[in-house]
C-alpha cells in the first residue's frame, strides 16, 4: 500500500520535470539558433548601435571610429553581440514556452489575467530600449565627449594639452548595452507592480503612502544609471516617475475589481478603505 502511495504522488513530479526538460529544450534550441543568426550580422547590429555615437563624433569633426586593444578583442565583441541579440530574438519563444509549462496548472480565469502581461512585458521593454537608444544615449554620448580639449597645432610649454575620445569597441558595447538593458527593466514597473497587486501584495493607496519614499529610490537610479548630466537625469526621473504614477492607476483597478468580486461574494469587509480613495492618501 505504501508503495502505490509513493508511486503515485511521485508519478506527477516526474511529469513536471519531464515538460520542464522539453521546455527548456526548446528555449535552448531558440536561443542558440538566435545566437547563431545573429553572430552571422553581428558587424550590422554593432553599426547600429554605435550610430548614437558615431554621429556625435561627426558633429565634433573627428573621425566616426572606435578601436580594439586586443587581438581577441574584435571577436569577443561579436560573440557579446550575437548573445545579447539572441536573447532578445527568441525572447518571444522562450516566453512562450515558460506559458506552455506554467499554463496547465492555472484556471482559465487566471490564464486570461497573465496573458495581457505576457504581451506587454516584451512590448515595453522595447519602448524603453527604444527611449535609451534614441534619447538617452545622444544626451549621454554628448556629455561624455564635452570633456575633450583640442591641443595648439605645435605645442609650448603652458599651452593646454589635446584631450580626445579614442575608445574601445568593448567599452562602448558595454555601456551602449548597459543603457539598453537598465531603461528597458525600468520600464517593466507597470507590470511588476499590477502583477503584485493582483496577487494582493500591495494596493493602490500603499504605493500612494509611500510615493515620497519611491520619489527618492528614484533619484538615486537616475542618478546610479546615468551619468552626472542633470539633464539625462531629469528625463530619467520623470519618465520613471511616471510609470510610477501609472502603475498606481492600475493597481487601483485591480483594487476596485477585486472589491467589486468581494461584494458580489458577500465577503467585502466594510471597514477596509474603499478602492476609490486608494492613493489619495500619498498624494
Amino acid at each position: 500500500m505504501k508503495d502505490n502511495e509513493i508511486d503515485d504522488t511521485t508519478a506527477p513530479l516526474i511529469e513536471h520535470l519531464a515538460e520542464l526538460r522539453t521546455r527548456l529544450i526548446y528555449s535552448v534550441l531558440a536561443f542558440t539558433v538566435a545566437m547563431v543568426l545573429c553572430f552571422v550580422v553581428a558587424r550590422p547590429i554593432f553599426n547600429f548601435l554605435a550610430q548614437p555615437l558615431a554621429k556625435l563624433l561627426v558633429e565634433h569633426g573627428q573621425e566616426p571610429d572606435l578601436i580594439f586593444t586586443g587581438l581577441q578583442q574584435g571577436f569577443m565583441v561579436q560573440i557579446k553581440i550575437s548573445m545579447f541579440g539572441g536573447f532578445v530574438a527568441a525572447f518571444p519563444i522562450i516566453a512562450y514556452q515558460l506559458w506552455r509549462f506554467v499554463a496547465p496548472g492555472l484556471y482559465r480565469q487566471e490564464k486570461r489575467a497573465f496573458l495581457p502581461f505576457l504581451i506587454a512585458s516584451p512590448a515595453l521593454f522595447v519602448l524603453g530600449a527604444a527611449f535609451a537608444y534614441y534619447v538617452i544615449l545622444p544626451l549621454a554620448f554628448d556629455f561624455f565627449l564635452s570633456f575633450q580639449q583640442m591641443g595648439p597645432e605645435s605645442f609650448e610649454a603652458g599651452d593646454e594639452v589635446g584631450i580626445q575620445f579614442l575608445g574601445t569597441i568593448n567599452e562602448y558595447l558595454g555601456l551602449t548595452m548597459k543603457f539598453i538593458i537598465a531603461f528597458g527593466l525600468c520600464f517593466q514597473l507597470p507590470v511588476l507592480l499590477t502583477l503584485m497587486a493582483k496577487a494582493d501584495l500591495v494596493t493602490a493607496k500603499g504605493l500612494g503612502d509611500v510615493r515620497k519614499y519611491a520619489i527618492v529610490g528614484i533619484l538615486t537610479l537616475a542618478a546610479i544609471v546615468t551619468p552626472p548630466d542633470v539633464v539625462t537625469q531629469v528625463i530619467l526621473f520623470s519618465v520613471v516617475y511616471g510609470l510610477y504614477e501609472i502603475s498606481i492607476v492600475l493597481v487601483r483597478m485591480v483594487d476596485r475589481r477585486r472589491e467589486a468580486e468581494l461584494r458580489a461574494q458577500g465577503l467585502w469587509d466594510e471597514g477596509e478603505p474603499a478602492a476609490e480613495g486608494a492613493g489619495e492618501d500619498g498624494a
